[in-house]
């Protein structure tokens, strides 16, 4: 704060005085201007007083009159600096006057600056979004407009420093930057909260500085295709969300589905993620601790994944003082099967963001979630995949990563089994890049046949090796051809037991229906699983008749479906079946002509009958064939 002149006149029409605060420093008094002070001396010679904390000086006998004690109050005016740094005061000529505060006015120093820094003292101000204790220091991670920085404060081992700081204070750091493994860090000598004006001056620059910075970057897509227009806006407003969650310091945890499309759409978001983490984060190892990315078996949010996802946050929490993660679902999350997962982390206030391709359930889950991608939302359907929007998504996430994931759409589009309009465009982008439909085929394989074995497993390098990420092309393309391989090597063995036992049936609207009892006719427990087996009868038996087909694979509890050239809507016939078969337990979804459903297994011969009489009385559509694998 700037003082005009000692004749500034107060609300009250009196002189206005100024208040030092307690950490303002010699920088802060000006000449001509009245000061409250405090006396803490008397002498024979003057009297000294403070101003603050470390403003004192002398005010001499020669301009005192009356007499004075200690601990009384004096209005003074600066008189002289001497060489050695010593201050006079005179007595300042007011009667009546206001007081006015007076805060320090720090020169601050952005995140961004710190290397620059370095073995200088500096003031920070930011946001602390956690607060670690180790065995020797307490890292606060502070964030301000720029970045995050981590804060070390000892007060002695293992012994919480500030303990009155928490998560979601603005403070105002004093410190040394230095280089710590690698990477800067700020030693603390002060570390205060602010309160009152400051602190609300401090949050709305925060806050305008993080709006600007979490706007999404402006990508033309990569192929002209109006049906993602459609969903450009809804991207965008997750791409802002994310690189929010990011600047605020917020871990992120990515459940995806755990085939070839939910790989290619998680890998390249949690690729653009980590980079911009890398960018805010002076930590080097903040994009392993604040991104989690981790596969989903079924096509939907488990309650077994949502408790130990929300355990795992709750001990994070504890352990290493983060705040509670915001929940990403990819290529799930958008049926009325994951509401019961999305209200146990309701209970804790867990952000959840779904982008999905799967028919979805909007009343149930819309009030659940902070944003939701979904092109049935749009009237599109599941022939845009999720890989496809979430390669877009990580473009605007973090541009630069677009040469890397050009022919990311294709693949995803070939997992799933895609005849959208697009997929030419991105057959052509991907042999740009070297990628003929053969080898993209090989990858989609690989990737599925990888993601049977790693199971629960995440797989990050394995993954980004299979996609070409990050890695050289001859292992790349050595690994591929394994996998590919012994993934068809596999089917061949499974369908040579299978194919014998697969029953046949004319359905009354000329439909063929193949059925299979997955559970005791095809290896259990191996590659490929029920849903890719039922997958794999199904495209030969296309090949044999050419008709419309439906194929149906099913165990003690469960079948999967699969349909070509048959107007079926699996959605529909699951919330049917459950009124139409009382205590069958029926649940399920997937698309409209792929799918699995589950019910118990004494109704199974009903739920199995029903199932086929709607199926006898679909309509048929000879240019309608499916375009995803079943899941599961």
């Amino acid at each position: 704060m700037t003082r005009d002149s000692a004749g500034e006149t107060g609300e009250d029409g009196g002189s206005v005085v100024y208040d030092l605060a307690a950490d303002c420093t010699v920088e802060d008094v000006e000449d001509g201007v009245p000061y409250l002070a405090e006396i803490n001396g008397i002498v024979e010679y003057g009297i000294f007083v403070d101003l603050s904390d470390s403003v004192s000086g002398l005010v001499h006998e020669s301009v005192l009159e009356g007499t004075f004690r200690v601990g009384e109050e004096i209005v003074v005016e600066l008189e002289d600096v001497r060489e050695n740094g010593d201050m006079a005061f005179r007595p300042a000529d007011v009667d009546d006057y206001d007081l006015t505060e007076v805060d320090h006015e720090y020169a601050l120093t952005g995140t961004n600056r710190l290397e620059a820094n370095v073995g200088d003292q500096v003031h920070v101000e930011g946001e602390v979004v956690q607060v670690k204790q180790t065995g020797g220091p307490t890292i606060f991670h502070v964030a301000d407009e720029y970045g995050v920085v981590p804060c070390a404060a000892f007060e002695e081992a293992g012994v919480r420093a500030y303990p009155a700081i928490e998560v979601g204070d603005i403070v105002r750091v004093t410190g040394v930057p230095e280089r710590h493994e690698g990477t800067v860090q700020l030693e603390v000598d002060g570390l205060s909260t602010l309160e009152g004006e400051v602190e609300a001056e401090a949050r709305d620059r925060l806050k305008t500085a993080l709006e600007a910075r979490a706007k999404p970057h402006e990508v033309e897509p990569l192929i002209d295709w109006p049906a993602f227009e459609k969903l450009r806006p809804d991207l965008e407003e997750v791409a802002t969300l994310l690189r929010r969650t990011v600047l605020e310091g917020r871990p992120i945890r990515v459940r995806h589905h755990a085939d070839g499309d939910g790989m290619c759409a998680a890998v390249p978001v949690q690729l653009a993620l980590e980079r911009f983490i890398a960018d805010v984060h002076e930590d080097d190892d903040a994009p392993r601790h604040l991104i989690k990315r981790l596969p989903a078996k079924a096509p939907f949010y488990e309650m077994e994944d949502a408790t130990r996802d929300l355990n795992f946050a709750l001990e994070d929490r504890e352990r290493h003082g983060q705040q509670l993660p915001l929940l990403l679902m990819l290529d799930n999350g958008s049926t009325e099967e994951d509401v019961p997962a999305y209200e146990t982390l309701a209970h804790y206030d867990i952000p959840i963001v779904a982008v999905d391709h799967h028919h979805p359930d909007p009343g149930a889950v819309e009030d659940l979630l902070d944003a939701h991608v979904n092109p049935y939302l749009h009237d599109e359907d599941y022939r845009i995949t999720t890989g496809m929007l979430c390669v877009e998504l990580a473009r605007m996430i973090y541009p630069d990563l677009t040469e890397e994931l050009r022919h990311i759409p294709a693949v995803a589009g070939l997992a799933d089994r895609s005849k959208a309009d697009a997929m030419d465009d991105y057959l052509e982008l991907a042999a740009e890049e070297g990628y003929d439909e053969s080898r993209l085929k090989d990858v989609s394989e690989a990737l599925d046949y990888a993601a049977f074995w790693l199971r629960y497993n995440s797989g990050d390098r394995l993954i980004r090796d299979l996609l070409e990420i990050d890695t050289e092309e001859e292992r790349h393309r050595e690994l591929v051809r394994f996998l590919a391989d012994r993934a068809r090597e596999d089917v061949d063995e499974q369908l040579e037991a299978a194919m014998a036992h697969v029953e046949h049936e004319k359905l009354d609207n000329d439909a063929h229906l193949y059925r299979i009892d997955v559970e005791n006719y095809a290896h259990r427990f191996t590659y490929p699983a029920p849903g890719k087996t039922t997958g794999e009868i199904h495209d030969r038996k296309i090949e044999e008749t050419g008709d419309p087909v439906i194929t149906v694979g099913y165990g003690p509890d469960f079948a999967v479906l699969r349909s070509d050239g048959v107007r079926l809507d699996i959605p529909t016939m699951v919330t049917e079946l459950e009124a139409e078969v009382p205590g069958a337990g029926v649940s399920g979804g997937g698309h409209l002509v792929v799918g699995s459903i589950k019910f118990v297994t004494g109704n199974r011969e009903e739920v199995i009958d029903a199932l086929v009489e709607k199926m006898a009385a679909a309509d048929l559509d000879e240019a309608l064939s499916s375009a995803a694998p079943i899941d599961g």
